[in-house]
This record gives structure tokens, sequence and C-alpha cells, in this order.
């Protein structure tokens, strides 16, 4: 364990982060609200913070190890939700918790919130939210990445820890800050034509800027209460539905797509053609379900609303337009349980990933065919491609984890005061990155316990870093040299 190498990584990146304060200073100014306390004293001690962290090992040239980038990625995540609680805790006059709660949630891009009254918030605080979920929607450790190696410190470490998907040892180009830089490109210009388009169909520009903010992170906090629902416009929720399927997609398939000038990629790639099949499926059978037992007259509506809310609560935003907890039978449930598969894998969106869930059933099925020909040798193919079952292991352990882990929490979250229903969502919502639950916490987690809201914290880490990230820390052998 590298130490000094530790120290100044978590420093550098804590004083980037210090330094995107700067946004929420600038409108605050803009719009003549207070922000000498809420946001600029935070902005001097995190940065002063992160410089002497950095200072010890500034001179220290070494390789970051497998084991410094866990606890890196951990160590800083965690540290993130305290920095970012900060500046919440100032402006809302929060308790602490619930402003770490609030951070921690936008950080990992819940998009579950304690706080009501958005309408009537300074635009600072708003604009800050979204900026915390867009933050933490490609990950401050990639933007690291692009970074460090110019100090001396390579990121591959960082890139295994943090990078969501079962794939991680893949990279889009030959030079790990290069991927860091391509990928920062896309999410960049994701954004910028997120917010023309909600701009050009009717929003001020404020909240396109704030709404793309946390469309494109399948972050899903808002700048009204009523989320995207307040705007009245089917042309701004079709907008929001083809951003987050953009962001939801493996962004090596949009580097692809782009660099190589190829689109026929999206299709031929055999996760994102599983996950657009599969939400088309979901809308038709959703919007069915409302047009014959939702008290919908007609199929365009129901089909309207229910490809908004498949759209965004499998890609883990959280927009809502509807309150899917009233619809008929078990459709709430059902968009429960599809928040567990999530998007696709190296995208912004939460859940298991379509990927793992896809290699699951394979597997499943081959086991089904292994019973019938039982010397037969069938291997796991994705596509034309054999699933190295190194690979299978890896899904299978996390899956195991991911249930055990599921499980615990929910037991907590029963014994921190929740029913059993809510006890369930809460854990699904938090660590499937989603926001919105059934239950007490189908608008809020307002009336959670103090302790309920500790426990979501930690579910929502869990979920954003992939479980093992964390769990590995817990090991003793990962201590030992």
């Amino acid at each position: 364990m590298q130490l000094l190498i530790v120290s100044r990584t978590s420093g550098l990146l804590a004083s980037m982060f210090s330094l995107s304060l700067a946004v929420p200073v600038l409108v605050g100014l803009w719009y003549g609200e207070p922000v000498m306390r809420d946001f600029l004293l935070p902005l001097m001690v995190t940065l002063g913070a992160g410089l002497l962290l950095w200072l010890p090992g500034r001179k220290k040239q070494s390789r970051i190890s497998r084991k410094d980038g866990f606890l890196i990625v951990t160590l800083f995540w965690g540290l993130l939700s305290f920095m970012g609680a900060w500046p919440l805790f100032l402006s809302l006059d929060l308790d602490f918790i619930d402003a770490l709660f609030e951070s921690a949630s936008a950080i990992t891009t819940t998009g579950a919130t304690v706080i009501t009254g958005l309408d009537d918030l300074p635009r600072s605080v708003l604009l800050y939210r979204q900026q915390l979920q867009w933050m933490g929607g490609m990950g401050l450790i990639v933007l690291g990445i692009a970074v460090l190696p110019m100090l001396g410190i390579g990121g591959m470490q960082l890139y295994r820890a943090e990078a969501p998907g079962p794939m991680k040892e893949e990279k889009m180009t030959p030079r790990l800050a290069s991927t860091a830089r391509a990928l920062w490109l896309i999410y960049l210009s994701l954004t910028a034509a997120c917010a023309f388009a909600y701009w050009a169909f009717g929003m001020e520009p404020f909240d396109a800027i704030a709404h793309s903010l946390s469309t494109v992170s399948t972050g899903g906090f808002s700048t009204h209460d009523a989320s995207l629902s307040w705007f009245h416009s089917s042309q701004i929720e079709f907008v929001s539905v083809v951003f987050m399927l953009l962001a939801s997609l493996n962004f090596g398939v949009h580097y692809l797509a782009i660099y190589h000038k190829a689109p026929r990629q999206y299709w031929e790639d055999v996760e994102a053609r599983s996950f657009l099949i599969l939400v088309l499926a979901l809308v038709i059978l959703v919007g069915l379900m409302l047009r014959l037992e939702g008290g919908y007259h007609e199929l365009p509506p129901s089909l309207r609303d229910a490809t908004f809310e498949v759209v965004s609560v499998i890609t883990s935003t959280g927009f809502g337009t509807v309150d899917f907890t009233q619809w008929p039978d078990f459709l709430p449930v059902l968009l429960i349980f599809i928040s567990f598969i999530g998007g696709c894998g190296g995208s912004t969106a939460g859940g298991m990933k379509v990927m793992r869930v896809l290699m699951l059933f394979k597997q499943g099925m081959r086991e089904i065919r292994k019973l019938i020909h039982p010397n037969a040798i069938l291997p796991v193919r994705l596509g034309h491609h054999v699933v190295d079952q190194r690979i299978m292991n890896a899904v299978w352990g996390f899956f195991a984890a991911y249930t055990v882990v599921f499980v615990v929490l929910m037991l907590l979250m029963i014994h921190a005061g929740l029913d059993q229903v809510s006890a369930f969502s809460a854990v699904a919502t938090c660590m499937n990155n989603l926001g919105p639950g059934l239950g007490v916490v189908a608008s809020n987690f307002q009336d959670v316990s103090d302790l309920g809201k500790w426990i979501s914290i930690l579910a929502m880490l869990l979920g954003r870093l992939e479980i093992f990230t964390i769990l590995i820390l817990l090991t003793p052998s990962f201590w030992k040299d």
C-alpha cells in the first residue's frame, strides 16, 4: 500500500472537485444570491485540504497498484459525499444526515431526495444539485485518469475500480488517458445537445441546462417538485427519453459509432441491441396494461406514459411525469424489478447492467441444454464471440454478492422502521441508483429514520461502485503487503 500515492491522488481529485464549486458561485452572483458562506467557504477549505493531502507525496513517482486504486476510489467517493454535503448543509439549513444523504444521492446519480419545495430554492443551489449528479455520472475518477498521467501517476487501476460493467479490462484507445478524454468529449457533447434540445422545445435556458445535467448523467434530479410533468410538454418528454437512452448505452459503442462513422454499431452490439429490444417490449406490455386496466381510454396516451416511465426507470434516471406507484395490477412492482437490470455496461446508468443479466440468462439456458445433452460442449456466446469462463465466474460472483448484500440491507431497513414493501423498494432504488420507490419512499426519503438514511447512503455507494470495490476493503488479505 503506497499511502503517499493514495494521499496525493485523493488530494488532486479533492482539489478538482473544489474548483467545480466556482460554477454555483457564479450562478449565485448572477442571480444576486448569497454565496460567500454557502459555496466560497467550502471551495476554499476543500481546496486547502486537497493541497495538504497532495503535498506530502507530490515528488513521489510511482504507478498506482490495484490495491491503491480500490482504496482511492472508495475513499474518494465517500469523501466526495461529505464534501458535497457541506454547501447543502449551509445553504438549506439541513440536518447533517439529510445533507449527506442528498449529496450521496446526487454524486451516485441515485436521485432520491429529502428536499421538497424545489421551486422556491435559490438557483445556485438547484444547479449545484444537478452539477453533482453530472460529475458523478461519468465519474470524477475518469476525469482524473485524463489528468493523472500528465502528473506522473498512472490511472489504469482507478479505471478498473470505478468503471461500471463486467468487462473492465477493455479500453477504447491504446492509452487510458486518451480513453478518458474520449469519454468526456462524448459526455460533454451529449450534455450540450440535450440542453439545446430542451431549450428548443420550450425550456428556459436555466432549466434546459440544469435538466441536461441530470438527464445525461441518468441522475433524475429536477428543479421542480413535479419533475418533468411541470412542463406539460410531450416534446420535452421525447427529448428526455432520447437522451436517457443514449446515456444508458455503452459509451464505447458511442465511440465506435462516432469516431469510426459506423452507426450500425448500435445494432451490431449485442448488449445495446438486447437493451433496446427489452425496452420496446416493456413499453408495449405496460402501455397495453394501462390501456386495458389503467383508466386510459386511448392507446396513444397510455403508450406515451409507458414509454417515459419505463425508460426513466430502466435507465435508473428516475424522472417522473405520472405517479407509477398508482398504476394497476403488477405494474409498480414490475418497474422496480426492471431497475435491477439497469442500462448497459460502460454507461452512466445504474442496476446490475444488461450485459450481466444477458450472460446469466445464457448461462441458465446452457445448463438446461446440458441436462438434455450432458456430453455436449456448449460455450456461452455473445454474438459471434465465446465468453471467457473467467468473465462468467466474475458475473456469477457479482450476482451472489449483490443478492447477499441486498438481503442484509433490506433486513437492516426493516430494523430501521420501514415496512417490508418500503424496505425492499428503498434498498432496490438505492442500490440500483434509481430514486423513486414504493410505499414510504415513493416520492422522497423524508420519513425514513436517520439509521435508514445511513443504510441508504451505504446502498447508494455499493451500487455506484458495483459492490466489490467496497467489499474488497473489508477483507483482511487486502491490507496485507
